[in-house]
């Protein structure tokens, strides 16, 4: 773990390899979680963040706030209601969710950086069009029967040319995932998608999936890692990846299926993660890969 600057300084003079394989490359890191909850793990992320674009990298913040959704709902007298994990987004829900996501946890990420010698600039998917949305169709695995979920969307295209112009000025992008449909209507959508398809929009170097678990575990709980699509695929049919880890495993694979060399899904809770799994051999997490 690093515990200060000069164990910080002490991976990266190790890391010099891989500071150079990276320059220039993009990186897109969804972000939520634990991670974004601990006081100490969002100073250190903000740090990371800032010191990856310091050594010539582009990294893009892709965020989520579930969490910090469903505490304003609730201050305000309103219960949140979920099918297979995606809260029911009425319009006035779809009110605080762009609150929460686009204005109070989107700045906080941007100052955080800012607090920390970076340059940032906070967005949602409605800047500039940058994600086109569509609602999200959910079918009851019971009936079959279509659950209308509100303003719940998914992906339909990526205009990347708004992250163009930030990257182009050095900014760091800290995006929300909120996207605008051709109905004119916002639509909340998953984070992991949203960072997912950015990723591949852009050819990106990497994806990096910050969670609440070390990773893919094996049947003895063992982590898994250095897998390549086929691996993954034997695991999903042997049972071992099942249940909430498998919609992050679709995005993962779905980023290295499409131009993206390598996907990450990381242990949040460990300080510098995204450091540990970049600039190290051994990482603290599981990679997928293409090759």
């Amino acid at each position: 773990m690093l515990n200060n600057t000069s164990n910080i300084a002490s991976v990266l003079i190790e890391s010099l390899p891989y500071i150079q394989k990276f320059q220039n490359k993009t990186i897109v890191i969804k972000y939520g979680g634990n991670a974004m909850a601990d006081e100490s793990l969002k100073s250190g992320f903000a740090r990371d963040i800032v010191l990856m674009k310091s050594v010539g990298m582009n990294p893009i913040v892709v965020h989520g706030g579930g969490p910090q959704i469903g505490n304003i709902l609730e201050k305000i007298g309103k219960q949140s209601a979920f099918v297979a994990g995606m809260r029911i987004t009425d319009s006035e829900t779809m009110d605080v969710v762009e609150m929460v996501l686009g204005g109070l946890v989107n700045k906080q990420i941007v100052n955080l950086i800012h607090q920390h010698g970076g340059h940032s600039i906070g967005l949602t998917g409605k800047d500039g069009r940058l994600i086109t949305a569509k609602k999200l169709k959910k079918a009851d695995h019971l009936t079959s029967e279509i659950i209308d979920l509100g303003h719940v969307g998914e992906v339909e295209t990526i205009d990347i040319s708004v992250i163009d112009l930030l990257l182009k000025e050095d900014f760091i992008p800290v995006i929300a995932p909120i996207g605008v449909g051709k109905d004119g209507f916002s639509y909340n959508i998953n984070a992991d998608l949203v960072a997912s398809s950015i990723a591949q929009a852009l050819n990106a170097e990497k994806l990096i999936l910050l969670t609440n678990t070390p990773g893919l575990l094996d049947a003895d709980d063992n982590l898994l890692t250095g897998l390549d699509l086929k691996a993954v695929d034997k695991l999903i049919q042997q049972g071992t990846i099942y249940g909430g880890m498998l919609p992050k495993i679709s995005c993962a694979l779905s980023a290295v299926k499409n131009k993206v060399r390598a996907a990450h899904i990381i242990d949040g809770r460990v300080a510098h993660a995204v450091l540990l799994e970049v600039f190290t051999d051994s990482g603290v997490g599981t990679l997928i890969s293409n090759e």
